[in-house]
């Protein structure tokens, strides 16, 4: 899992054992966009959908799986959900809280950190995404294919 990349496994079990594993079925929510964001999920099984809403539809961003993580952004900021995170199978998610955070500082704050700057790649990396898809729709290229969000070409 990219968010705990570098992290050692003692760091990773002390940051864990009080995060509770959140199960969400298929066709449920584990949060919708407005709502208080209070903690990130580290998706552990099952598959979901990111999307916003705009003019009364539901827009896909995009999907994730296995290892992937969302709503990393409560972490660092104190906004509302920027979307919504359906689940598209039965899920099973790691939800991590800022105050999972602030226990691992106090215990080891360069494991800490290091998991900071792995939060800060995953979101410049999505940044990155958008950016180039800003461009590419500004440019005038059809961007038609939903899922093309995760997986465009160039050095992203």
């Amino acid at each position: 899992m990219p968010i705990f990349g570098a992290i050692g496994a003692d760091a990773i079990e002390f940051l864990l054992e009080p995060a509770p594993v959140i199960r969400v079925a298929a066709g449920d929510f584990f949060c919708r966009e407005g709502d208080l964001a209070d903690g990130m999920y580290v998706l552990e099984s099952g598959r979901v959908t990111i999307s916003k809403s705009w003019q009364g539809r539901q827009l896909l961003l995009r999907r994730l799986g296995q290892g992937d993580c969302f709503g990393e952004m409560a972490l660092l900021d104190l906004f509302p959900r920027s979307a919504s995170v359906r689940a598209d199978e039965d899920c099973s998610a790691i939800r991590i809280t800022s105050d999972n955070l602030l226990r691992l500082f106090e215990h080891d704050a360069e494991q800490f950190a290091l998991i900071q700057m792995n939060i800060g790649r995953e979101l410049s990396r999505r940044l990155r995404i958008t950016d180039e898809l800003l461009f590419r729709a500004r440019m005038g290229e059809a961007l038609d294919e939903p899922e093309r969000i995760n997986t465009l070409p160039g050095p992203l």
